[in-house]
């Protein structure tokens, strides 16, 4: 696998918790190039050592956004669950490469308008969108 300074049009995944593990191992099912930001250095390394291009550090940080490439990435995916921190690391990826196409998490709805308005292409709502999944099956039987 190619290093993150090697990635061109790549998608750089923020956190490697379950949605981002989700997100990887689709990527690696499309062969699309990607790059993990993790922030747990024993994480890091373990994904290190799986081959998974991976940078250690807070994504949240423009030096660590621009080790993971974000200068020539195509998109981020930011999957981090602190919704703060999503908007921070939405704010600093967007003024390193305006261009970008970025699909983040919310785990409060009060904050999905907020990272929107922000710039980002797509947002999911996991709780919502849980809420929603078992209240059109429940409602099937209704």
């Amino acid at each position: 696998m190619p290093t993150a300074q090697q990635l061109k049009d790549h998608v750089i995944v923020c956190g490697y918790g379950l949605v981002g593990e989700k997100i990887v191992e689709l990527f690696q099912q499309y062969h699309i190039p990607f790059v993990v930001v993790e922030i747990d250095k024993a994480k890091a390394d373990y994904l290190k050592e799986k081959g998974i291009p991976t940078v250690w550090g807070d994504a949240t940080a423009s030096r660590t956004l621009k080790e993971a490439g974000i200068e020539k990435a195509k998109a981020i995916a930011i999957a981090t669950d602190d919704d703060a921190k999503n908007l921070f690391i939405l704010i600093t990826a967007k003024s390193l490469n305006d261009h970008i196409i970025i699909a983040t998490r919310a785990n409060n709805d009060i904050v999905v308008n907020k990272l929107k308005e922000a710039g980002a292409g797509f947002v999911a709502a996991p709780n919502k969108s849980a809420s929603d999944e078992l209240f059109r099956e429940l409602s099937k039987g209704a």
